[in-house]
């Protein structure tokens, strides 16, 4: 009796088993994801971090002030940088166990549906990368979470957390407001809408706009120049093809490829079975985000943060239909499900994450699917070119010479790693940069550029040189940097000083 008593007692429950599991995935992140370089993004935001403000061009402040933090706590170190995306993914994957528990699932079930929503390749990367993605998945599976919550609870006071997390989340990207959307959309087509007579729905979406207010009115002090940026951005993207693979990307970023069935019965969980029509109002949320972007040519990952809770239903009923399998049967499909959930785990990660050896076959094809690896590279090499020019100038150059950077990776790279070789802060004309403006010196005599072609600098220089070849890499990868730009530029002459041309070069990317 006592044996049986200590046993039972030692018993771990479903969220202890999850939140062990979120440990080991912060851990795995924390050792893995220096193996390459900072992103561009990454070094764009890190920079930003520097400048803290209540907005930014690009992005909303949350990301930069999470970046501030870390680079305040721990240092400037890749690890150190991507602690909170690491953290963050962690807390995804409590989420994705604690939806499956408030829906009915047993322990193993919680277990079965968060492994499923962490080995999503969006969640890998984004464990992976100091990216405003990071934190905006978090806010939408959050926000699926306190859906559930209310609908099982019937609690209004629930409407409170939801307002917090949709204030945080249009503090850290400008798509939540389409989330939102979508949620009101789903609140007015099902029963929730019995909560529009409610107080605490309205104190909810007030303490949204409240918390949101600072950089709102940062936009209206600024022209709302952001809603320029993602307007410009938006067309870009769709007239160089970056839309068209939105629907292949649901299967192979959004969800793991193996775990597609699971969340197609999430899909029907939510609408047809009898205690999933309760939740229903988050199957319409999904189809109309996914719609919403679909229709508007929106990036494939964006909607990446819907499909924890369409796994977390079809993590319901797939217990279900286990608990009716006779039990050889029943062993047989376990073994199934953990072998699908192991080997998607493993191919991702390895597609995904930063642990094979650059050029590598596996290498390539991850890089080739989401295009983030080859933007690690190459960015000490580019500070080092950089550096050898600056330093073969004659001193009285030297000394009052600019260096101007075409593109945010390569300004975030200068300021980054530039100290160490002496470079003053870069200037630049794309997004933040151009909102810093251009320094003291409103006509430098010496200008250093990178990142722009000879027929851009001839409008603005009397004589421009290149100074050095395409800036490549040491792993010989193909990037933007080494295949989009002609070099390192040393111009001289501005035809025009920079308070009458800032506003005629503004860039967004």
């Amino acid at each position: 009796m006592n044996k049986n008593r200590s046993s039972r007692q030692v018993r771990i429950s479903g969220t202890g088993i999850i939140i062990l599991l979120a440990l080991a995935l912060f851990i795995f992140h924390m050792f893995t994801n220096h193996q390459y370089g900072f992103h561009r993004d990454e070094l764009a935001t890190i920079d930003d971090a520097r400048y803290l403000d209540w907005g930014y061009i690009a992005y909303p402040p949350l990301t930069p002030f999470l970046g501030r933090i870390s680079l305040e706590l721990f240092g400037l170190s890749m690890v150190s940088v991507r602690v909170f995306p690491a953290l963050a993914q962690s807390i995804v994957l409590i989420l994705g166990g604690l939806m499956v528990r408030e829906l009915g699932g047993s322990r193993l079930a919680q277990v079965v549906g968060a492994l499923a929503v962490a080995i999503s390749p969006i969640s890998l990367v984004q464990g992976s990368l100091l990216m405003y993605v990071s934190f905006d998945y978090l806010w939408w599976i959050l926000i699926a979470y306190l859906f559930i919550r209310l609908l099982k609870s019937d609690d209004p006071r629930w409407w409170l957390a939801m307002g917090i997390v949709i204030g945080l989340g249009m503090l850290t990207k400008y798509t939540m407001v389409f989330y939102a959307a979508a949620l009101a959309g789903s609140v007015l087509i099902t029963k929730a809408r019995r909560h529009l007579a409610s107080p605490w729905l309205w104190a909810g979406v007030a303490l949204s706009l409240l918390i949101f207010l600072p950089n709102l009115l940062w936009q209206i002090r600024h022209d709302l120049i952001s809603w320029t940026y993602l307007n410009f951005i938006h067309q870009r993207d769709i007239h160089i093809g970056r839309t068209s693979s939105f629907l292949l990307e649901q299967v192979l970023i959004g969800v793991n490829p193996l775990t597609v069935p699971l969340a197609l019965v999430g899909l029907y969980y939510f609408f047809f079975n009898p205690e999933g029509i309760r939740y229903r109002l988050l199957g319409w949320l999904y189809l109309l985000v996914f719609a919403f972007f679909f229709f508007m040519e929106g990036r494939g990952y964006y909607i990446g943060g819907a499909y924890p809770m369409l796994l977390a239903g079809g993590t319901i009923l797939w217990e279900k239909w286990i608990a009716a399998l006779q039990l050889p049967v029943r062993r047989f499909a376990l073994g199934g499900t953990y072998t699908a959930l192991l080997l998607g785990g493993v191919i991702a990660a390895l597609l995904f994450l930063p642990l094979t050896p650059i050029n590598s076959p596996i290498w390539k094809m991850g890089d080739d699917t989401y295009q983030i690896f080859r933007e690690e590279l190459g960015w000490q090499e580019l500070v080092e070119t950089v550096a050898e020019v600056y330093s073969g100038l004659p001193s009285d150059e030297r000394s009052q010479a600019v260096i101007f950077a075409g593109n945010y990776g390569e300004a975030g790279a200068i300021n980054l790693f530039g100290p160490e070789y002496g470079l003053p802060k870069a200037i630049g004309s794309i997004n933040s940069y151009w909102l810093r403006g251009y320094g003291s010196d409103p006509s430098p005599g010496t200008v250093i550029v990178l990142g722009e072609s000879g027929d851009e600098l001839a409008y603005f220089f009397d004589d421009c040189k290149l100074a050095t070849g395409p800036v490549t890499n040491r792993y010989n990868v193909e990037n933007e940097e080494s295949s989009a730009y002609p070099g390192v530029w040393v111009c001289h002459g501005m035809r025009k000083p920079w308070p009458e041309i800032w506003d005629e070069i503004q860039d967004f990317g």
